[in-house]
C-alpha cells in the first residue's frame, strides 16, 4: 500500500445524452484520482413521448439542441484532453435517433456514440464499482427511459460478472394515458421484472440514477441524516419501502414542495419510487446503498489500464489530495511503517484488511492542515476530510478518517460534530481513529515530519505498555517535553503505560 506514483493530470469531458437529463461533466484525472471540476445538468425530457410515439420529444430536441451547443462551445474553450459523448435508451430505441445524432453533429460537431443495452448496463455497473470496489449484489441503473441491471462482485479486477440485463423500467416507459394509477403501476412492473427475478436475485441492491438519488436525498432530509453526502448512502430494505410508498402516495403539488425536489423530478418521481419497491420484492433485496456513480464514471474506468483500475480508489484520492497540500512526498509510507507496531495492538474497527486500507488512507493526509490557518485547522481538517468529494468510502469510515484527522491536530475527543460521529461510526471505531490520530501526532511532532529522523525512532506496544525508543545518537529526539505529552495521550487512549528508552540501539537505525 505504498504511496501511488505521480500522475500527471487529465481533464475529460463526457457529455450523457440521457432520456431525462443532458449533463455535460469535465473530470480532472490524476491516476486513479477522479475529481469532478464542473458540472451542468439541463432535464430536456428526449423520451418523454417515447412510449407513446416511438419518437423523441419534440420540446425536449428542441431543450436538448440548446443545452448541446453550449456544452460544444463549453469543450472548445476549455480543449480537454479526451471528449466522450454518449447517448442512451432514448435516442436507442427512438426511430428519429439517428437523425437526432445527425442534427447534433451538423449543429455542434459533436460525434455522439449511441450505447447498446448491453453497453448502457456494463458502463452503469464498471461505474459503481469505480466508486466502491467493494460493492456485490446488483447494480441497478433508473433512467427516464429504461433501467438497466447488472450483477457485481467478486468479477476480477473488480468487472460486473455478466453483461447485464435492460428493461423498458423507466418513468416514460410507464406512462400512462389514463393517468397514474399506483395498483396498476405496480402490476406492470411486477410482470416486467418476473422473467429477470430469479437471475438478478440478491440481497444488496446499488440503485443508480438521478430520480433515486432525490429518494436517498429526501430521507436523509427526513431523519436529519448527518451528512447529505448521496454516494454510499446505504438503507434498509424496509425503509425504503416506507420511504417509496409515501412518495408514491403524494400528489405532485406535494412532492414539487419538497426541499430539492424540481418540477420536472417531481413527475417521476413517484415511478422512480414504484420501480425500487418492485425490486425489493422481486429480488428479494435486503439493503439498498445509493452510487451517486454510474454511466459517466463508467467509461472514465473503462479507459483505466487494468493496473490503474486495480488502484483502490480511496487511496488514490487521498494520495492526490494529501500530497498537495503536504510537505514531504515521503512522509505517508514513512508514516505508514512506523504505526503498524501501534495499529497492531488496536482493536479492530473494519476488519483487518479494510482497518489497514484506512489507515494507509488516513497517513496520506497527515499534512492536510499544513497550509491552513492554525486557529482553524482542527475545524477545517474536520470538516474537510468528513465531507471529501472522494469515493470509496462509506460514511462510517469517512466518520473515522475525520476523527483520525481531529485528533491528529489536537482536537477535543468530542470533535467539531460529536452528534454526527455519535451517528456514523461505533465506539470502538471512534476509540481506534482516535487512538490513531494521536499515534500520527506524536510521530509527526516526534520527527518535525522528517521521514529520515522518524527512521531513528519507534513505538511499541509490550506488555500492557506504550514504549518509544530512540537509536543510539538520537536520544535528544525524545526529550522535549511536547514528545512526552503526544506519548502520554496516545498511551492513555489506549490504556497503556507508558515506557521511553532514551538510548536503545535499533537494527535498522542509520545515525550518520
Amino acid at each position: 500500500m505504498g504511496v501511488e506514483a505521480e500522475y500527471p493530470s487529465r481533464q475529460i469531458a463526457v457529455i450523457d445524452i440521457g432520456s431525462n437529463s443532458v449533463r455535460l461533466v469535465l473530470y480532472r484525472l490524476e491516476g486513479r484520482a477522479v475529481w469532478t471540476m464542473f458540472n451542468e445538468k439541463v432535464l430536456a425530457g428526449l423520451g418523454r413521448d417515447l412510449a407513446a410515439t416511438k419518437r423523441l420529444s419534440v420540446p425536449g430536441v428542441a431543450s436538448a439542441m440548446t443545452a448541446l451547443r453550449r456544452f460544444a462551445a463549453v469543450i472548445e474553450g476549455v480543449q480537454p484532453d479526451q471528449t466522450i459523448i454518449a447517448a442512451t435508451a432514448a435516442v436507442r430505441e427512438a426511430e428519429d435517433g439517428p437523425e437526432f445524432c445527425a442534427r447534433v453533429a451538423a449543429e455542434t460537431g459533436l460525434q455522439v456514440r449511441v450505447l447498446s443495452g448491453e453497453e448502457e448496463a456494463r458502463y452503469s455497473a464498471l461505474g459503481v464499482l469505480a466508486g466502491a470496489p467493494g460493492s456485490q449484489g446488483v447494480a441497478a441503473d433508473m433512467g427516464g427511459a429504461s433501467l438497466e441491471l447488472t450483477r457485481i462482485g467478486n468479477g476480477g479486477r473488480n468487472r460486473p460478472l455478466d453483461k447485464g440485463v435492460t428493461l423498458p423500467l423507466g418513468p416514460f416507459a410507464l406512462t400512462d394515458p389514463k393517468g397514474f394509477d399506483a395498483d396498476r403501476l405496480r402490476a406492470r412492473i411486477a410482470k416486467r421484472l418476473a422473467p429477470v427475478a430469479d437471475a438478478y436475485a440478491t440481497t444488496d441492491l446499488h440503485a443508480v440514477g438521478g430520480a433515486w438519488r432525490s429518494l436517498a436525498q429526501m430521507h436523509m432530509a427526513m431523519t436529519d441524516h448527518p451528512l447529505r453526502i448521496v454516494h454510499e448512502y446505504a438503507m434498509t430494505a424496509a425503509d425504503v419501502r416506507d420511504l417509496t410508498r409515501l412518495v408514491a402516495r403524494q400528489s405532485k403539488a406535494s412532492l414539487e414542495k419538497l426541499p430539492g425536489v424540481s418540477k420536472r423530478r417531481a413527475e417521476t418521481l413517484p415511478y422512480a419510487a414504484l420501480v425500487l419497491d418492485g425490486l425489493i420484492e422481486a429480488l428479494g433485496l435486503k439493503s439498498v446503498t445509493f452510487s451517486a456513480w454510474g454511466v459517466r464514471e463508467g467509461l472514465l474506468y473503462a479507459g483505466m489500464s487494468p493496473e490503474m483500475a486495480a488502484v483502490d480508489p480511496l487511496l488514490a484520492g487521498c494520495s492526490a489530495w494529501g500530497g498537495r497540500q503536504g510537505v514531504d512526498p515521503a512522509l505517508p509510507r514513512a508514516l505508514d511503517g512506523w504505526l503498524q507496531p501501534v495499529v497492531s495492538a488496536m482493536p479492530e474497527a473494519f476488519g483487518e484488511e479494510r482497518d489497514a486500507v484506512l489507515t494507509s488512507s488516513v497517513c496520506r493526509l497527515a499534512d492536510l492542515g499544513a497550509r491552513l490557518h492554525p486557529d482553524h485547522r482542527v475545524d477545517l481538517v474536520f470538516d474537510q476530510v468528513l465531507r471529501s468529494p472522494i469515493p470509496g468510502q462509506t460514511h462510517a469510515e469517512r466518520a473515522f478518517l475525520a476523527v483520525a484527522m481531529n485528533a491528529r491536530y489536537g482536537g477535543e475527543a468530542k470533535t467539531p460534530s460529536p452528534v454526527a460521529v455519535d451517528r456514523l461510526l461505533s465506539e470502538t471505531g471512534q476509540k481506534r481513529a482516535r487512538a490513531l490520530g494521536l499515534a500520527m501526532r506524536l510521530a509527526c511532532d516526534l520527527s518535525g515530519r522528517s521521514p529520515q529522523l522518524l527512521a531513528n525512532a519507534a513505538a511499541t506496544v509490550e506488555k500492557g505498555a506504550l514504549r518509544l525508543t530512540a537509536a543510539e545518537g538520537y536520544a535528544d529526539m525524545l526529550l522535549g517535553e511536547q514528545t512526552r505529552r503526544r506519548a502520554k495521550a496516545l498511551a492513555e487512549a489506549m490504556g497503556l503505560s507508558l515506557s521511553l528508552s532514551l538510548s536503545l540501539k535499533m537494527q535498522e537505525a542509520t545515525p550518520h
